[in-house]
């Protein structure tokens, strides 16, 4: 029995289910319930809160949602030989737990929600982590249909999605991150809570989407940034080009000199770069 419900010990779960880790999935399952009761408060009262939950194995961060009082998790698992420990879950918490058998690449959990907006909570399989995050900070319109993002990554990438300028981190996707959300690092977790353990340390990441975020078009502010980090030791003036308009007229939008390099320029001065690329764009069409 464990320290957060009356469910069997996650170790007896997955040798009964025999739900060895699959490095093809990003499988680490993380069974310290405490850390998973961690992840799960970070993500503020779960009273009334509908949660998506991506990959849950074995149910650990499952059952700390549904113990701390999550309204209901939906949970978006593809490996088919959790699906009977999840039930094992849900017939604890019954009603609670909606389990959905796909791949969360293609899943779009919208249609469950009803008017009902949710919290994305998820220890993301490292393989598919990015590309999910990227999509769900690309979603139209804006606000979207989730009002917090908890998610694990690795540290390296935790790290991509904090970073400011002047920050060796820093780049196209934190622009993205931080355009459209207030981020912050919470914690660190040791490979060591991990079976099998991973190579790298993992942090927990909360998003909270702005609902206001600078105006700007998202697809103009992407090509932007990619055109300026895709040569990020060159400055403006030459990184800029390949994006067909005079890339000293983009610096004066933002009020920078075309000398300076990606690195140092704030998101800011990427949206106001981004909304004279549409002008110009406008004023050629």
């Amino acid at each position: 029995m464990s320290g957060i419900d009356d469910l069997p010990p996650l170790r007896e779960v997955i040798k009964r289910h025999q739900l060895s880790a699959r490095k093809s999935l990003g499988q680490n399952f993380l069974l310290d319930l405490n850390l998973t009761a961690r992840i799960a408060r970070a993500a503020g009262p779960l009273d009334d809160a509908t949660v998506i939950e991506i990959g849950p194995g074995p149910g650990g961060l499952t059952r700390a949602l549904l113990a701390l009082g999550a309204k209901r998790v939906i949970a978006i698992e593809r490996d088919e030989r959790a699906v009977a420990a999840l039930e094992e879950i849900s017939a604890r918490y019954p009603g609670r737990l909606h389990i959905v058998n796909d791949d969360a690449m293609q899943f779009d959990p919208r249609p469950l929600l009803g008017n009902d907006r949710a919290k994305i909570v998820a220890n993301l399989p490292y393989n598919i982590a990015t590309t999910l995050l990227i999509g769900w900070l690309s979603t139209e319109p804006w606000p979207p249909w989730f009002d917090m993002m908890v998610l694990m990554f690795q540290r390296e990438v935790a790290e991509r999605i904090v970073a400011h300028d002047d920050e060796e981190a820093y780049g196209r996707l934190a622009i993205l991150a931080n355009w459209r959300a207030e981020t912050k690092i919470l914690f660190d977790i040791s490979p060591a809570a991990f079976v099998p353990p991973p190579k790298v340390t993992s942090s927990v990441v909360r998003l909270i989407p702005r609902a206001q975020p600078l105006p700007c078009d998202r697809k103009s502010l992407e090509q932007v940034a990619a055109a300026a980090f895709g040569q990020r030791r060159k400055m403006l003036r030459q990184s800029l080009k390949s994006l067909g308009a005079d890339p000293a007229r983009l610096a004066a939008a933002a009020g920078i000199d075309p000398t300076r390099r990606a690195e140092t320029i704030p998101v800011a001065g990427f949206v106001a770069m981004a909304r004279e690329l549409a002008n110009i764009r406008s004023e050629k069409s």
